[in-house]
């Protein structure tokens, strides 16, 4: 794996093993406290109301046509990831195709737990399908291209959004060109009550999806953190690191930019 030329040295406060051992044990206060004060918002966000989804969404699918209480496969809870599929690029985003890497591990345990997950785009299927097994990745990745769907969860944008400059994303009116794009990333996820009723329960977008994001989990324990930029600007896709080694390895300057 190639070193991120942005990446900075550490040296950390040398103390002995008393010192140090006194500083961990303050630090796990404010530990034991965000773990308490998560199971709180937990709570919150199981305990908020919910709307009852009204309107019929169809999905492409590898199976053909199915609905939204279809993509449940039987169980009663779905959690959707809002991909963002980039037409520029033919593509999807490397962010959302980062946290995607992360879905297959606990996919199976979610399964057995009654909870589907789908990742939704507004890509057309086919190329959809090509970029999953490109990738490797096991889990359902299905197509929302002409449906409403994306726009009614407020993560896909129309060019008359983006002409006046404004959009609603995050539960906020957002004038900031950075965000101005034509989608953006986030998650929702529905109940379906055994009558088949269907109820929107919780959207998270933006940094929300932090709390799904294992390997931000892992850099937060170590001495560099994310190390990091921007937000996420060294993500790549999981088969173009090979090829970003290979090339800096290469490139005539790459052990003086890496040092």
């Amino acid at each position: 794996m190639s070193t991120n030329s942005s990446q900075k040295q550490t040296i950390g406060r040398v103390v002995s093993q008393e010192e140090w051992l006194a500083a961990r044990k303050a630090h796990l206060k404010n530990e034991k406290a965000l773990t308490r004060l998560r199971d709180l918002v937990a709570a919150e966000r199981r305990a908020l109301p919910w709307v009852k989804v009204e309107k019929e969404y169809v999905f492409d699918t590898p199976e053909g046509k199915k609905t939204l209480a279809q993509l449940f496969e039987g169980r009663s809870q779905l959690i959707v990831y809002h991909f963002m599929w980039r037409w520029d690029l033919g593509q999807g985003c490397a962010s959302c195709s980062f946290f995607a890497d992360h879905v297959d591990g606990a996919n199976i345990h979610l399964a057995n737990h009654d909870v589907t997950f789908v990742a939704i785009s507004r890509g057309r299927l086919a190329d959809l399908e090509a970029y999953r097994k490109r990738l490797g990745w096991r889990f359902k990745l299905v197509s929302s291209y002409g449906s409403d769907f994306n726009y009614d969860y407020h993560v896909s944008f129309t060019k008359e959004e983006l002409a006046r400059g404004r959009i609603y994303y995050n539960y906020a009116t957002i004038e900031d060109e950075k965000y101005l794009s034509d989608e953006l990333p986030g998650f929702s996820v529905f109940y379906k009550h055994g009558n088949g009723e269907v109820f929107h329960t919780y959207s998270s977008y933006a940094r929300g999806g932090d709390l799904l994001l294992g390997a931000y989990n892992f850099l937060d324990l170590t001495p560099k953190g994310r190390n990091e930029r921007e937000i996420m600007d060294w993500v790549r896709r999981n088969d173009e690191y090979e090829a970003q080694a290979a090339q800096s390895e290469c490139h005539p300057h790459a052990r003086t930019s890496a040092a």
